[in-house]
C-alpha cells in the first residue's frame, strides 16, 4: 500500500524538519517546518557531518530504562536506535519520506498470509550482535518474548495486544520459548496474531522487538548494561550521571540504511540543571561546541532573539499531545460530570504561556495532535480565549453535588516547566474550589510509576505521541482501549474500560483500508471526549541550540517528539572542541 495514501502532509512536514528553523513568528510546527532554512542567512543545520569525533548530549535527567522491554518514552526511543536494531524502523529525519517505516534487519516489511493471521520476515545476512554472533530469528523471537514477562515488559504494549499467546503466558523466562512465533530457519520468522492486523510491518518496529541471545536480560541484568545490535555499544554507564557509548566494530554498514554513525563516540551528561544545558550551550565553550539537547526552557527563549544565535536556533515541530489524565476509577472522578468540569474549568492560555507561549505550544481541544490525518477540529469545551468557563464547571459540579468542591491529587515531574503547566491546572481548578495538590515525582521514574495501577493517583499531567505515521491507531487504543490496563506499564491512565469505546476501537482496528480507517479514528476521538476521561492541553513543539560544530541535524521519527534524529548526528569538524 502507498503510503502517500495513509499519511497526513502534515505530519510529513513536521517530520521532514530537516533545516527548519526558529521563526519566531508563533507558527504550528507544520508550518515551520515547512520553511527549510535557520533563522540566520548562514544556517547548516544539515550539512554531511564528517566521520569522527565525540558528539555530547546534556539532559537534566537519566533515561527510563536501557532494556527495550521496559523502555517506552520518546527519548530513551530515540537512543534505543544508536544501540539496538529491530525488523523494521522509522526511516532516518533525512528521508524522502521521513515519516516511513523501512526494513531494517530484515530484508522487507514483510509478507502477510492471505487471512492476515500470520506475517512472515526474512532477516539480511551479516547482522550480528557487539561480540561478532550472527543475529538469527531464533534472537528476535527471544527478544520480542520478553514482551511478555510481568516484571519486564512494561514497555510497549503492542506486541502483547497483536502477536497470538497461550493464556497464561509470561515470557521466556517463566514460560519457555513463545509457541505462537515459529523460527523454521535461522533467517526466518513467522508471527502469528489474534486477528488481522495491517499494520503489522509498523509494529515490528516498536523497541521490544530488539534481538538478544536465548538466556541474556533476566532480572535486572539490562538496569546497567545492554547487548548492541546497532553501531554503538555501551563502553560505561552511571546511573544518574554519565552514558559513554563507542562504535561497534561488528555492525555492518552494508546492512543498515538508516544510521548513518558518523561520531565515534557518544558522550551523555547526565544530572544537569536545565539552566546550566542552556548556559553552557549558549556560551559554546569548550567541547560544548560539539554538544547537543532538549528544549531551551521558556526563560530562555527570548534571548534567543539576540543575532549572535541566530544560526544556532533549531525549531523542532511536536507530534504530540500533552494532556491530563483522569483517572476514572477514583472518586469523584468517575462521575461523568465531574470530569467534564475540570475540561471547562482548566484555563489553557495559562498553560500555553507556561509553556513558553505561542512560540512553543498551540491550544489542544482534541486528542489527536494536528500532525495526525486522522484529526478533526472540534472543541467539546469551549471559553473565550481557552481561559476556561469556571461558572460551566461549578454548574456541572454542583450537577455531582460537589458544589463545594473536593481534593486532587495531580502527578507530576520535577521538570521546570512541567511543574509551571501543572501550577497553572492548580490554579484554575482552584477557582472552582478543586483543591489540587501537587505530587511531584523523579522524572527517570515518573512513567514507571503513573502505569503502575497501585500507585496512581486521581490525575497526571503527561503526553502521547504516534508510534508510527499511518494512522492513529497508536493513539487511542493504548490510552483508552480496557484491554491497554495493566497493573504495570499500563498506558491507559484514565482507566476507561467503556465497552462501546472498546468495540467501537476493535471494528477500526480490523480495517484494512487505512484511509477509512483514518476517518473512523477521528470520529471516534470526539466521542471518547464526551466520557472526557483526559483534558487534552497542549499541542508542544520545542526549541534547541546546539553546539556550533554539530551538523546533521534533523527531527526524529524515531522519538517521534520532534527530538533531534540521533542516527544523522554528527560533526563539521571531529577535531575541535
Amino acid at each position: 500500500m502507498k503510503r502517500s495514501t495513509v499519511i497526513s502532509a502534515a505530519l510529513a512536514a513536521v517530520l521532514a524538519l530537516g533545516l527548519g528553523a526558529c521563526t519566531g513568528d508563533g507558527q504550528s510546527g507544520a508550518d515551520a517546518a515547512g520553511a527549510g532554512t535557520g533563522t540566520g542567512s548562514g544556517s547548516s543545520f544539515g550539512d554531511t557531518p564528517e566521520p569522527g569525533g565525540t558528539v555530547y548530549m546534556f539532559q537534566q535527567t537519566d533515561f527510563s530504562y536501557l532494556d527495550p522491554a521496559r523502555g517506552f518514552d520518546g527519548g530513551v526511543n530515540n537512543f534505543y536506535r544508536l544501540v539496538y536494531r529491530t525488523l523494521t524502523t522509522s526511516a532516518p529525519g533525512n528521508a524522502e519520506d521521513p515519516s516511513a517505516t523501512v526494513p531494517d534487519l530484515a530484508t522487507d516489511m514483510g509478507t502477510p498470509s492471505a487471512d492476515g493471521l500470520t506475517w512472515t520476515f526474512t532477516l539480511k545476512e551479516g547482522v550480528k550482535f557487539e561480540d561478532g554472533t550472527p543475529i538469527t530469528s531464533a534472537h528476535i523471537k527471544f527478544g520480542v518474548s520478553r514482551a511478555w514477562d510481568p516484571e519486564l515488559g512494561i514497555g510497549s504494549p503492542y506486541a502483547k495486544q497483536v502477536i497470538a499467546a497461550p493464556e497464561g503466558y509470561e515470557g521466556p523466562y517463566r514460560s519457555g520459548p513463545l509457541e505462537t512465533i515459529e523460527t523454521p530457519d535461522e533467517r526466518t520468522i513467522v508471527f502469528h496474531l489474534k486477528e488481522p492486523f495491517p499494520e503489522f510491518g509498523y509494529l515490528v518496529a516498536q523497541p521490544n522487538f530488539a534481538p538478544f541471545p536465548e538466556g541474556t536480560g533476566a532480572g535486572d541484568e539490562f538496569i546497567s548494561g545492554l547487548i548492541s545490535s546497532g553501531p554503538y555499544k555501551l563502553e560505561s554507564y552511571e546511573p544518574g550521571s554519565s552514558i559513554s557509548l563507542v562504535r561497534n566494530e561488528h555492525w555492518d554498514p552494508e546492512t543498515d540504511d538508516v544510521r548513518e554513525a558518523y561520531p565515534d563516540r557518544w558522550e551523555f551528561v547526565l544530572g544537569l540543571d536545565p539552566a546550566t544545558i542552556d548556559e553552557r550551550l549558549l556560551a559554546g565553550q569548550g567541547a560544548d561546541v560539539n554538544a547537543i539537547a532538549g528544549a531551551v526552557q521558556p526563560a530562555t527563549v527570548p534571548r534567543l532573539q539576540d543575532p549572535r544565535f541566530a544560526d544556532r536556533t533549531l525549531k523542532l515541530p511536536g507530534v504530540c499531545t500533552t494532556y491530563l489524565g483522569l483517572n476514572t476509577t477514583k472518586e469523584p472522578l468517575d462521575d461523568v460530570r465531574v470530569r467534564q468540569a475540570i475540561n471547562f474549568a482548566v484555563d489553557k492560555a495559562a498553560v500555553q504561556n507556561a509553556s513558553g507561549g505561542t512560540q512553543l505550544a498551540e491550544i489542544a481541544t482534541t486528542i489527536l495532535p494536528p500532525a495526525l490525518g486522522a484529526r478533526r477540529e472540534y472543541d467539546l469545551y469551549p471559553s473565550e480565549g481557552h481561559a476556561g468557563d469556571p461558572e460551566k464547571a461549578r454548574e456541572l459540579l454542583a450537577e455531582a453535588g460537589l458544589g463545594d468542591g473536593f481534593e486532587l491529587v495531580l502527578d507530576t515531574r520535577a521538570q521546570p516547566k512541567i511543574q509551571a503547566q501543572s501550577e497553572a491546572i492548580q490554579e484554575s481548578l482552584g477557582e472552582v474550589g478543586i483543591d489540587v495538590q501537587l505530587n511531584v515525582i523523579d522524572t527517570a521514574t515518573y512513567y514507571e510509576t503513573i502505569g503502575t495501577t497501585s500507585q496512581q493517583n486521581d490525575a497526571a499531567l503527561t503526553g502521547w505521541c504516534p508510534d508510527w505515521a499511518s494512522s492513529a491507531g497508536t493513539f487511542l487504543p493504548p490510552l483508552f482501549h480496557g484491554e491497554s490496563i495493566t497493573e504495570k506499564g499500563n498506558t491507559n491512565l484514565a482507566q476507561l474500560n467503556d465497552p462501546a469505546i472498546n468495540a467501537r476501537i476493535d471494528e477500526i482496528r480490523a480495517m484494512t483500508d487505512l484511509e477509512a480507517a483514518n476517518e473512523e479514528w477521528g470520529k471516534l476521538d470526539e466521542e471518547i471526549m464526551e466520557l472526557a476521561p483526559i483534558v487534552p492541553v497542549v499541542y508542544e513543539s520545542s526549541i534547541t541550540v546546539p553546539g556550533e560544530n554539530v551538523t546533521g541535524l534533523y527531527s526524529s521519527p524515531g522519538a517521534a517528539t520532534g527530538g533531534i534524529d540521533l542516527v544523522l548526528v554528527g560533526l563539521r569538524d571531529p577535531e575541535r572542541g
